[in-house]
């Protein structure tokens, strides 16, 4: 029986913008294998790449040169309709900024990637259901946005992108806009999901948050000059510890 593939596998990626005088080479031949439940940390300063690597993981952008395959599919290959479909099916992301929907509640905004991707109304609420009550959020689903704190609402983001099922989990510095308590509870759940399996790829600057994650790789101009392990892949995060009892 042959090996499950990497959910990430990205073979020296290369990206570059401009012609002539203004060329900047924003990555410079990064390969990186992440497989099935490890939980990483890309981290680097500002013009260090890592937003660049981002997008390229998330199918928002395409290399310059190399190859990736996000959980066996050869991401150059594909037209943008089928990277559409490709992130929808494969990528739960969470961004710094929640990216919620102001006016629906956070039963709607968690459904709305379920109702992108064709799944029947019942389904999908019953997906929603089942991902708000895995983040502690079950008895805020009629809640809009403006009714949350900033850390209910990057709560509802994580859902939304947990009720695909996808490969992975991409989450763009989510503790960015959230105080320290927040920090912490959002920090707590992702912990658990790794415990439960789940493919993490966290992008930060803090040092504090790539300490819960499993691998930490660190980029400088473009090119990784770390990449060390924290605790296995298969193995739990090391900051782990259960959700506090009634954190809500």
């Amino acid at each position: 029986m042959s090996a499950a593939p990497a959910v990430l596998d990205v073979r020296a990626v290369t990206k570059v913008y401009g012609e002539g005088d203004t060329t900047v080479h924003a990555l410079r031949g990064i390969t990186i294998r992440v497989d099935r439940g490890d939980y990483v940390a890309i981290m680097g300063a500002s013009g260090s790449g890592k937003s660049t690597l981002m997008n390229i993981l998330g199918c928002l952008d395409i290399p310059s040169d190399g190859r990736y395959l996000l959980d066996g599919t050869d991401v150059g290959s594909l037209e943008e309709r089928q990277l559409s479909i490709l992130r929808n099916r494969k990528i739960g992301f969470i961004f710094q900024s929640f990216n919620l929907i102001p006016r629906m509640t956070a039963l709607a905004n968690v459904e709305l990637p379920l109702a992108y991707g064709g799944v029947k109304p019942a389904e999908r609420r019953r997906r929603a259901l089942a991902a708000l009550a895995e983040v502690g959020l079950a008895d805020r689903v009629g809640h809009e946005p403006n009714e949350l704190s900033g850390g209910q609402q990057q709560r509802v983001a994580v859902a939304r992108a947990l009720a695909t099922a996808p490969a992975l989990l991409l989450a763009d510095e989510p503790t960015g806009n959230l105080d320290s308590k927040s920090t912490l509870d959002v920090l707590d759940i992702l912990d658990r999901l790794s415990v439960s399996g789940r493919t993490i790829v966290l992008i930060t600057h803090e040092d504090e948050v790539a300490r819960h994650a499993k691998r930490v790789i660190r980029l400088v101009d473009g090119q990784v000059i770390e990449d060390r392990r924290q605790a296995p892949a298969d193995g739990y995060p090391p900051k782990f510890a259960p959700l506090a009892e009634g954190v809500r």
